[in-house]
Parts: C-alpha cells; sequence; structure tokens
C-alpha cells in the first residue's frame, strides 16, 4: 500500500500503552500523518503479543512499564517471532536499566514521554527506514557491561553476547527449553549455543560451565 506522503508506502504502526488517554493522544497523532496508520491497539503484554503478530506492523510503539510485565519482553518476543517488525520502546523514565534491557532485546530505539509530538512521528518514520535511534556509544557500553562480569576469567572474552547471556541461566540450573522459553529461541538454537560455549571454554559438562559462571561473580 502507498501513501501520498512523497510516495513512500505508508508506515503500519501498532501501539502497546496501559494509559487510554495517551493510547488515544498517540493515536490521533500519528493518524493525522498521511504516511502512518494505526492498525492495533493493546493495553497490556498479554494482549500486545497476539495483536502484532496478527497485525504484522511495521513499527511497534511499546511503553516500558506495563501491569502485567514489560514491553522489552514483547519486544524481545515480537524480535524473535516477527524480525521484520521493528519496536520503538516508549518510556516515561529515563531508566539506564531500561535502555540496557532494550538494546539486548532488539530495539530500534528508545524515547522519552515528554518528547514533542513531531519527534515521535520523525522517530517512527526512522525506525520503519531502518535506522536505530540508539547512540553507537550506548551499543559500546552494553558489550562493555557484559563484560564486566567475565574478567576474571580470560576464557569468557571469547563468548558472544548471546552465550553470556546464557551462561547465567545454565548456572540457574535452567534446561535448554526453559533458556529457549527465556530468551525466545528454538531449543534446538540453545543446544547449538551451549555446544559452542562449552567448546570456546575448554569444558565437557554444563555444570562445570556453572560453576565457572559462579566464581567468575566472586569478589
Amino acid at each position: 500500500m502507498v501513501g501520498p506522503y512523497r510516495g513512500d508506502p505508508v508506515i503500519r504502526v501498532f501501539l502497546l500503552d496501559d494509559h487510554e488517554l495517551v493510547r488515544r493522544g498517540i493515536s490521533a497523532l500519528l493518524g493525522a500523518e498521511v504516511d502512518i496508520e494505526v492498525v492495533g491497539e493493546a493495553s497490556t503484554a498479554a494482549q500486545a503479543i497476539g495483536r502484532i503478530r496478527a497485525t504484522t506492523p511495521d513499527v511497534a510503539v511499546l511503553d516500558v512499564r506495563l501491569p502485567d510485565g514489560s514491553g522489552i519482553d514483547v519486544c524481545r518476543d515480537i524480535r524473535s517471532s516477527l524480525p521484520g517488525t521493528r519496536c520503538l520502546m516508549l518510556t516515561g523514565y529515563d531508566d539506564d536499566e531500561a535502555i540496557y534491557a532494550a538494546v539486548l532485546a532488539g530495539a530500534s530505539g528508545y524515547v522519552i514521554k515528554d518528547i514533542r509530538g513531531s519527534g515521535l512521528v520523525d522517530s517512527v518514520r526512522a525506525v520503519a527506514a531502518g535506522r536505530s535511534l540508539l547512540d553507537p556509544a550506548l551499543n559500546r557500553r552494553v558489550v562493555e557491561r557484559i563484560n564486566e562480569n567475565h574478567e576474571a576469567d580470560p576464557r569468557l572474552q571469547s563468548l558472544t553476547i548471546r552465550e553470556r547471556q546464557i551462561l547465567p541461566l545454565i548456572a540457574e540450573g535452567l534446561t535448554n527449553r526453559e533458556i529457549g522459553e527465556r530468551l525466545n529461541l528454538a531449543e534446538k538454537t540453545v543446544k547449538n549455543y551451549i555446544s559452542g560455549l562449552l567448546s570456546k571454554l575448554g569444558l565437557q559438562r554444563r555444570t562445570q560451565a556453572a560453576v565457572l559462571h559462579l566464581e567468575s561473580k566472586q569478589p
């Protein structure tokens, strides 16, 4: 479908926010643009996942804090099941922890709710066009932060970001299926990551990896 805005395709947007007035305001703002169409809304994470899969929007604007979970969890799920849908996180707080989690979840951008209306519209267009609104310096800080817990053993430096996400879950005693559910990965994919992880660490068993992780956390 092609819209009248400079001949560009219409950007299909889904909104997730637990405050009805906020949703209505954003919907009216975006809907007033000739190149943007709001194709669905939700007020909870549970509602959003099914509706986003049904509508397959180009961009999902997701509130970070929800009554039944987090927009970041929704982002992680959607990026796994609908890689063509890009996620723009929306929050009322400039929260470093949330930004860190959003980067790991695969979000394309993160904006504060006090952003000007024109700024939000521009952000949606940028994300739909495949651009990232996340500062490259922020991405570097995320990687550095992940590295912080692995400086005790040089072998841990060789692990990828995904492998470093999986290692502490092994230490928690989770099965491959449970790890897959936590990270929205197929059980077979988790098995492959763990095999690679053990190989890089020169280990043969998951229990050895768990012990290594716990030792690396010791002061």
